[in-house]
């Protein structure tokens, strides 16, 4: 049965954009990610907060400024390649 919605810290841990899931949840907890939701962007106080397909998510990691589109919530933090299906990266031009 697949999730309707997952933890922010779960989804940046399965999609591979914090190492460990201890540190996706002090980047939400610090205020570092913004949310994009039916068009009206809020700031994610807490780890918690569920994450679901289309949402748009700014965060800052490594001195560079991501903006991710979620494609999908993933059941386990597996290989890139699947952690790379998670999302659609919108900041292309930063490549």
């Amino acid at each position: 049965m697949a999730e309707a919605a997952v933890r922010a810290d779960v989804w940046l841990w399965r999609a591979r954009l914090c190492k460990t899931r201890t540190l996706a949840a002090r980047l939400v907890e610090e205020g570092r990610v913004r949310l994009t939701r039916a068009g009206q962007e809020t700031r994610l106080d807490k780890p918690s907060r569920t994450l679901k397909p289309g949402d748009g998510l700014v965060f800052a990691l490594g001195g560079r400024v991501h903006a991710v589109r979620i494609e999908a919530l993933g059941e386990r933090r597996g290989p890139a390649a699947e952690a790379r299906a998670l999302y659609t990266p919108l900041d292309e031009t930063a490549a």
